[in-house]
């Protein structure tokens, strides 16, 4: 036990990001398997639709992030570690522009980002009255089920420190292609479309790197806020999976990945720019890492 511990307080981040993709793919075996993944195994049987994939991935996201960044949190930095880690997840007092400007400005950043797309004019519509009754209820769940089985890991535990070692642009940059192959499994499954080209898996990696950069961006300015991350992450995926779809009934999921990659990468452009590669970190402001070994 005590080389374990030893090499836990040695190699942090590694070990965190060991536990959440080996924990979070071996729990979403049965998902794979099943009949609403590869249908290798028919002893796994999952409902379709939304329920299966709440009931698929979740146990996975919530051992996998959440579950590492608590265990390896513990082990190298005991409870003052926690008290730290925890005080980040309630830092929801960032001001009320902040909620007010990710509830219009993504929308309308994901529509303006969609246009370009071959296909995206056709039968273009207006969602109707129904999209905005179901769009809060479906943001709150998406905040308390994908946004909080992943962030308190990826940008509460892992970023902070790859920041420490790397700085803002190259830390973020290595944590958003961690995070988008965490994904990878998912796309054998109902999660990832009933299209499943290699592309697909390809395209949203490759976008979770730029937008990385403007959560990071979003972390940093708002005092290492976790709960605003959360809302712009749940923000996200409530657009895509109720409002895009109405507005571009003839894109499909793969559409939708190219579309993320256009925007973030226009925006994240845009705020290295104007920060100069900061990403509106502060180091005098920054809270230090409590660890006594290498943050890696």
């Amino acid at each position: 036990m005590e080389t374990v511990r030893a090499f836990v307080r040695r190699y942090p981040v590694l070990t965190f990001f060991a536990l959440a993709f080996g924990v979070s793919w071996v729990a979403w075996t049965p998902y794979v398997l099943g009949n609403t993944g590869l249908n290798v195994e028919p002893d796994f049987q999952l409902p379709t639709g939304v329920a299966g994939q709440l009931a698929g991935m979740l146990p996975g996201a919530y051992l996998g992030p959440l579950g590492a960044a608590f265990i390896v949190t513990s082990l190298v930095e005991g409870r003052a570690g926690l008290r730290q880690w925890a005080k980040r997840l309630v830092r929801w007092r960032v001001g009320r522009r902040w909620y007010i400007a990710i509830l219009l400005l993504v929308p309308a950043s994901i529509v303006l980002a969609t246009l370009p797309v071959p296909g995206a004019l056709t039968g273009l519509a207006m969602p109707g009255w129904q999209v905005a009754a179901a769009f809060l209820p479906l943001l709150i769940l998406q905040i308390v089920t994908t946004a909080a089985a992943e962030e308190p890991g990826w940008r509460d535990f892992a970023l902070p420190r790859l920041q420490e070692r790397f700085g803002p642009l190259l830390g973020t940059s290595i944590l958003g292609v961690l995070w988008g192959c965490w994904h990878l499994p998912l796309f054998l499954t109902e999660w990832g479309g009933t299209d499943k080209s290699w592309t697909h898996p390809v395209l949203f990696v490759l976008s979770c790197v730029p937008l990385s950069i403007v959560m990071t961006w979003i972390f940093n300015r708002t005092g290492q806020s976790l709960p605003i991350v959360m809302f712009f992450h749940a923000t996200i995926n409530t657009t895509y999976s109720l409002a895009w779809a109405e507005i571009f009934p003839k894109l499909d999921g793969g559409d939708a990945n190219l579309v993320n990659l256009i925007g973030a990468t226009a925006a994240s452009m845009l705020l290295l720019v104007v920060t100069g590669g900061r990403l509106g970190l502060r180091t005098e402001h920054a809270e230090p890492v409590r660890q006594n070994a290498p943050a890696l």
